[in-house]
């Protein structure tokens, strides 16, 4: 499987870092198997650290069916009710649920966080915001949260973003 990062740098080491925001499946290493996705992801970045470095598209491959056997992982094939509790619960850092080496399913990119937003506020019903995730066009993302499992990512190359 091909996984992608999209950074300010170069990647050839992932590490864990802990993140003063609160993310979709917690703290973790956040790839996709969506190249355009992990690009736009980059220049996010860049953004995000005023221009520091340059937009850089990190490429990876992973034996999933070895990491997926090897590590307690949880999957989610579509937005339901599950993925939505656990993305609510940890961007209100409030996961108390077992913990997975490995997290996929879903983003919440901005277009499904409002939406998430107005779920978490009380303006629209769990019904309502499931429903609405039927409409959008969701990506895909595959979280890393262990050292053991993210030293099965093995670095590809690194090219800059146009």
């Amino acid at each position: 499987m091909t996984l992608y990062h999209g950074s300010n740098t170069e990647v050839t080491v992932p590490r864990l870092l802990r993140s003063v925001r609160t993310l979709d499946f917690g703290p973790g290493f956040y790839t996709t198997m969506n190249r355009d996705q992990a690009v736009q992801f980059a220049a996010k970045v860049v953004d995000r650290n005023e221009g520091s470095g340059v937009a850089t598209l990190n490429i990876y491959d992973l034996d999933e069916k070895v990491a997926f056997s090897l590590f307690d992982t949880i999957r989610f094939d579509a937005p339901n009710e599950a993925w939505l509790d656990f993305v609510v619960d940890n961007r209100r850092g409030q996961y108390a649920g077992p913990e997975y080496a490995i997290k996929v399913g879903p983003v919440a990119n901005d277009n499904v966080y409002r939406t998430i937003q107005l779920y978490m506020t009380g303006v629209l019903s769990r019904a309502q915001a499931i429903e609405s995730f039927k409409v959008k066009e969701l990506f895909n993302q595959v979280v890393f949260s262990t050292e053991p499992a993210l030293r099965l990512l093995r670095f590809v190359r690194s090219e800059v973003c146009a």
